[in-house]
């Protein structure tokens, strides 16, 4: 597991979120722990290292 740190798209707060490493590339929803908007994140790792990550809002 890996500990990330990002800025909620919604209310902007620093949040953190363990993601699986073991997985390469994954896309999946996610609610934030201080607003609870959801959250479609786009995480890229290679050889256990991340090399992308994307938090967009979700359209409603």
């Amino acid at each position: 597991m890996y500990e990330h740190h990002f800025q909620c798209p919604y209310c902007w707060e620093d949040i953190s979120m363990l993601l699986d490493s073991s997985i390469g590339k994954q896309t999946y929803i996610e609610d934030c722990e201080i607003c609870c908007n959801p959250i479609e994140l786009t995480v890229v790792f290679e050889e256990n290292e991340l090399i992308s990550f994307i938090a967009n809002n979700i359209e409603q």
